[in-house]
């Protein structure tokens, strides 16, 4: 009890503590900053914070898509690789069956890999370029030529696959019009362009043989693209181009040679660019170009030969085209003009030849006034 009351009065004994001023609700206790300033600091850390860590996650989000991506190339770029080595390979099999389902293969692939279509294109050109039997007949009965007519089938149905790339209908972003067709050398004894739309590129068919068949240009259009059939062969049954438009660009038959069978220019419209037959020799066969118009470009004839056959201008109209004749020679073939419609930008020919023509050109008698 005694140690109880000694210990309260010890108690009393000590001083009460000193008041002090409290702080105003605006400042934080032991320091003269305001409040909101604290808060709007550890509120700004907070969102430097999060802004850091946002960062961080986007920039490896990025990453992980970046790398994503580039897998998923990889990937597609590897199996693109593989469809070309097996539509390769299928066109290279010794079955015709196989080599039909490689260029159906080879063309579904152009029209996937955008990047690489040119080179899908080459190989089925190449395939045209093989060596083939020349002057194959189409009527062979299969029993006595299976072979080559299995090797028929499939090169028609390459002719026919490009040719259906071609057409005006044929969707952009799977159109073959504006890439490098090359088919020099080959034998085509049928296949059919009709309507083809030859724009932008280098079609070259030079040094071509068309022999036996019908080989098809009707209505195709010639329009900003280099042709040539430099060198070419035409003997087959028919090799026509009715009806087609040749408006800008170039299509040469420098130095072809027409013999036997018919090419048709019928109704073709000579509307731009330049048609060149620099150096051809027409030496049989017949060469029609029935209601050709010349209304536009240039058609050259200069240095061709016309050794024997017919070459016939019936209602074709010269309105406005540059056609020459220039050193042409006439050993024995017929130029026949006599029934044109429009006569009213003439061919161009040597001096005499309009008044004293070769026995093998025939003008329109009376030789009608070309209109100013």
């Amino acid at each position: 009890m005694t140690m109880l009351i000694g210990f309260l009065d010890h108690l009393s004994a000590v001083p009460a503590p000193t008041s002090s001023v409290i702080p105003a609700s605006d400042q934080s206790p032991g320091s003269g900053t305001p409040v909101w300033v604290t808060l709007l600091v550890g509120l700004a850390g907070a969102l430097l914070a999060s802004a850091g860590a946002f960062a961080g996650a986007w920039r490896s989000s990025r990453a992980l898509r970046q790398n994503t991506e580039r897998t998923l190339e990889h990937e597609r770029t590897r199996l693109l690789n593989e469809r070309f080595g097996t539509a390769a390979a299928l066109l290279g099999h010794n079955e015709a069956a196989c080599r039909l389902a490689g260029v159906h293969a080879m063309a579904g692939l152009a029209d996937d890999w955008a990047e690489r279509r040119q080179t899908c294109i080459d190989v089925l050109c190449a395939y045209l370029r093989m060596p083939y039997p020349r002057g194959l007949a189409e009527d062979t009965p299969a029993d006595e030529d299976s072979t080559g007519q299995a090797n028929r089938e499939v090169r028609l149905t390459v002719i026919r696959t490009i040719r259906d790339h071609l057409l005006p209908a044929t969707p952009p972003e799977t159109s073959w019009s504006g890439y490098d067709l090359d088919f020099t050398g080959a034998v085509f004894d049928g296949g059919d362009f009709s309507n083809a739309r030859f724009s932008g590129g280098k079609v070259r068919f030079t040094g071509a043989t068309f022999s036996g068949g019908s080989v098809g240009f009707y209505g195709a259009t010639f329009s900003g693209s280099e042709v040539l059939f430099r060198g070419a062969a035409f003997s087959s049954d028919v090799v026509n181009f009715r009806g087609a438009t040749f408006s800008s660009g170039s299509v040469n038959f420098r130095g072809a040679t027409l013999s036997s069978g018919s090419v048709h220019f019928d109704r073709a419209k000579f509307s731009g660019g330049e048609v060149g037959f620099y150096g051809a020799t027409f030496s049989s066969g017949k060469v029609s170009f029935y209601g050709a118009k010349f209304s536009g470009g240039s058609v050259n004839f200069e240095d061709v030969t016309f050794a024997s056959g017919a070459v016939n201008f019936d209602r074709a109209k010269f309105s406005g085209a540059t056609v020459t004749f220039h050193r042409a020679r006439f050993d024995g073939g017929v130029v026949d003009m006599r029934d044109v419609t429009t006569w009213s930008r003439p061919p161009s020919f040597d001096d005499g030849l309009l008044t004293a023509p070769p026995a093998g050109l025939l003008l329109p008698s009376p030789l009608p006034r070309p209109k100013p």
